[in-house]
């Protein structure tokens, strides 16, 4: 049984005959104590708190029955890690078909916005602030949030990343950005490009909100092509 905030995606899953239904993570409508596994692929990085992010994981485990397992993904702040890039950056330079074959970006259900990587014109809006020691991000000193340039490393934790809405139809009363694609064809019109918000997790991070849990126990954390992942066990 899958379930998402978006209902356009619950009805494609309903064209596709899987069972999925509309709903928030913060509340799902299942009984406590009701499943073997649960998965969370690249939803709690939505979450604008420390303390809505831990709600998730912790409702998360209420669905799950005692020694039930729990599989979390979550975007990194570290796109390198062990002197490795992440597929992510490799694909800043790749070839646009290579990229569609490779389908990454954070966490496999959740792509990267854009595979044009026609970011560079937010690129000046990033804000600078004080260095965090924790993980080298740069907390925002102001309200608002840095936007992020695709397939480059991250210089803020809290952040938003433009989402190209190609083919897209745009009413005269929207007021959205938008970015125009080179080429001089027909495919070269403007589209609208939308901000989604994102707390990319540092190192460490996701484990230690797991473990602030009594009724959980971490059973693995490790570092898969940019996302932070935990396995847990209900105790």
């Amino acid at each position: 049984v899958g379930c998402d905030r978006s209902k356009n995606l619950v009805d494609i899953c309903g064209e596709k005959h899987f069972q999925a239904f509309v709903c928030d993570a913060l509340s799902v409508p299942i009984r406590s104590g009701s499943c073997d596994a649960c998965i969370s692929i690249a939803v709690i990085h939505h979450f604008a708190t420390a303390e809505r992010r831990l709600a998730t994981i912790r409702e998360l485990a209420r669905l799950l029955r005692p020694g039930g397992t729990a599989l979390i993904y979550v975007w990194a702040m570290e796109q390198e890690y062990k002197n490795q890039k992440s597929k992510y950056l490799k694909e800043k330079n790749g070839s646009k078909n290579k990229e569609k074959e490779m389908n990454t970006g954070p966490a496999q259900s959740d792509q990267g916005p854009d595979n044009s990587s026609q970011d560079s014109a937010w690129s000046d809006q990033l804000h600078n602030g004080l260095k965090d020691d924790s993980c080298g991000a740069k907390p925002v000193v102001d309200f608002r949030l840095p936007i992020h340039t695709n397939r480059t490393s991250f210089h803020s934790q809290d952040l938003l990343v433009p989402w190209h809405l190609k083919g897209g139809t745009k009413k005269k009363e929207e007021r959205v950005d938008t970015v125009l694609f080179p080429g001089g064809s027909k495919e070269s019109e403007l589209c609208p490009v939308f901000h989604r918000y994102y707390h990319v997790f540092c190192e460490g991070e996701l484990e230690a909100a797991c473990r602030s849990l009594d009724c959980v126990r971490v059973q693995k954390s490790y570092y898969d092509q940019g996302n932070w992942c935990v396995i847990l066990e209900k105790l």
